[in-house]
């Protein structure tokens, strides 16, 4: 299963630096991914819901931490892409 497309639209929060939305094989979307400022760096987050006892639980999730790695790698590497696109834009 590979990555075809990748799609990150930045928004001004405290700890959420941007959503993503990932194309798998040109056929499966998964959207609402969180980039988030974590203590140390940036990392991403599954979509999720919150549960009727206040916590949350991620909708969809990779099962292993080889594709977790995988995902995260190729949404933060498309983010800073963006960021620099949009730096270029405002100068």
């Amino acid at each position: 299963m590979e990555i075809t497309d990748i799609k990150i639209f930045p928004v001004n929060e405290k700890r959420v630096k941007a959503y993503a939305s990932i194309v798998f094989d040109d056929c499966f979307i998964i959207r609402d991914l969180k980039i988030i400022h974590g203590e140390n760096k940036l990392f991403v987050a599954m979509p999720s819901k919150k549960m009727k006892d206040g916590s949350y639980r991620d909708t969809v999730h990779p099962l292993n931490n080889e594709t977790r790695q995988k995902i995260e790698a190729n949404v933060l590497e498309a983010y800073e892409k963006e960021l620099s696109k949009t730096t270029k834009e405002k100068e």
